[in-house]
């Protein structure tokens, strides 16, 4: 029963991100794709500042710390929203919710490239393993209303936008372990992700001026703010907060595990709110993928437990 709130506000977490798919799909629907990260980062900024101001935790970056930062704002706000945004108007929620999933592999490989870590068994198999789900969903979701080849462009979209997040993990992960040359420690995640969110919100402002341009501004109903607001608020703000409470609290390895929650919300939320279909290729692929990246995020030889 140890920190049985901190595991209710993990299972939360899970629960908000997987509701993040289904809110996405609406979203794109209502907003062009750079105006709607634009505006949801409008609101989550102020949310951020506002927390800052709270925790008296305002640190202001060092030059060197600006350049680590501009790379990840550049991947993890303008590259990972584009693909987003675009990818959520022609997929599912739930076979998003699935893609995504694969952000872990794509981080291992680019960990392999970037920080000299290994390939082993584990890994190689549970890419094998993620791939074969992909490929059945590719092939055999049960979304049959959404035309196949703007389902395969949505979920190539949304793959995309896992490779661009896992670009962004690495480069948050050696931000947060090596300071930069001109500075005496590293800044903390919360500090990483306010900052890297301000350099891609202004990124994104001459995107958004040129889309406006061409597509006008977006008028977008109730149920499309709703969306906004949730994704910008819940999704962005107070899941950060509490998943970094979660791990700072119960460690990151047992944190990580509510990660796989993640894409059955998307599936139910989708199947809920937008009468996203189900049926057992779904099942499958889940299955493959998430035993997947669960295979091949494990440390220990199959049969220990972790200390």
């Amino acid at each position: 029963m140890n920190h049985i709130w901190i595991h209710l506000k993990l299972l939360f977490v899970a629960a908000i991100w997987g509701l993040g798919w289904p809110a996405g799909r609406v979203l794109a629907e209502e907003m062009a794709p750079f105006a709607a990260a634009w505006t949801r980062y409008v609101v989550a900024l102020v949310c951020f500042a506002l927390l800052l101001s709270f925790t008296n935790n305002w640190v202001f970056p060092t030059r060197g710390e600006w350049k680590r930062i501009t790379m990840i704002g550049f991947f993890s706000t303008v590259v990972y929203q584009a693909f987003f945004m675009f990818g959520m108007q022609y997929t599912a929620a739930g076979d998003a919710s699935l893609m995504i999933t694969f952000n872990p592999f794509f981080t291992a490989l680019l960990a392999i490239v970037f920080l000299n870590e290994r390939m082993n068994w584990r890994l190689g198999t549970g890419l094998t393993l993620g791939i074969i789900g992909v490929t059945i969903l590719f092939l055999y979701s049960p979304n049959v209303d959404i035309p196949f080849n703007e389902r395969a462009l949505g979920d190539l979209l949304i793959a995309a936008a896992a490779l661009s997040w896992a670009c962004n993990s690495i480069l948050m992960k050696k931000a947060m372990t090596t300071p930069a040359p001109d500075a005496t420690e590293s800044l903390s995640p919360l500090q990483l992700t306010v900052w890297s969110s301000v350099v891609g919100f202004l990124l994104l402002t001459p995107v958004v001026a040129v889309e406006t341009m061409y597509v006008g501004w977006p008028d977008p109903n109730l149920y499309g703010w709703i969306s906004l607001v949730f994704l910008a608020i819940f999704s962005t703000v107070i899941s950060y907060v509490w998943f970094a409470d979660g791990i700072k609290t119960i460690g990151a390895g047992k944190s990580a595990l509510y990660v796989y929650l993640v894409p059955p919300f998307g599936i139910l939320s989708g199947w809920l709110l937008l009468d996203e279909k189900l049926g057992v290729p779904l099942l499958i692929s889940f299955v493959l993928i998430v035993g997947g990246v669960a295979l091949a995020q494990s440390q220990q030889p199959l049969g220990e437990e972790a200390s």
